[in-house]
């Protein structure tokens, strides 16, 4: 069972690398010819089209590719650290003229989230939740999965202060006539 999900995950990983994976970072991008580039716009607007409505436009992206090809500097595209799909998304969003790009971009940077199955197998979630926590409330489980997941962050934390804070937000008392 595990391995037909694991092959079924990256089926669905070489899929959407398929469509997006020039978008994936500058060098990626660069490396196209008019005609790969061309191809690529074709098959990311076959993908985002929904009947006769498309979120973009093949011929306006190829376009702004080409633009944007030229604009980016060239540390955006260099072997050793390419930048990624969000340094070029905030460079095409500073330039303020690529919506296409943009739209592609946001598409691109959501869909992993969107596409993450509910499944517990391989996360932090599996752990929290055991057989002595399945009564536990929807809340409280998303609560504790955030700060699992977060318990990074949670360590430069100082609790004097969050006393603090939480003594003086307290310590008010609302008088009602």
């Amino acid at each position: 069972m595990a391995i037909s999900q694991l092959k079924s995950r990256f089926e669905q990983m070489e899929s959407f690398e398929s469509v997006f994976g020039f978008l994936f970072d500058a060098s990626q991008l660069v490396s196209l010819d008019d005609e790969e580039m061309k191809n690529c716009c074709l098959k990311l607007e076959l993908a985002l089209k929904h009947g006769e409505v498309s979120d973009i436009d093949a011929k306006y992206l190829l376009s702004e590719l080409q633009v944007l090809q030229e604009m980016l500097p060239n540390e955006a595209y260099e072997t050793g650290n390419p930048w990624n799909s969000i340094k070029i998304m905030e460079f095409a969003k500073k330039m303020d003229m690529f919506p296409n790009i943009l739209v592609a971009y946001r598409i691109l940077l959501t869909i992993p989230v969107t596409v993450a199955s509910a499944e517990r197998s391989f996360s932090k979630l599996k752990l929290l939740k055991s057989y002595l926590r399945t009564t536990m409330t929807q809340d409280r489980l998303n609560g504790l999965a955030i700060l699992s997941i977060e318990k990074n962050m949670l360590k430069n934390i100082e609790l004097e202060h969050i006393i603090d804070d939480f003594a003086s937000k307290s310590a008010r008392r609302n008088h009602f006539r």
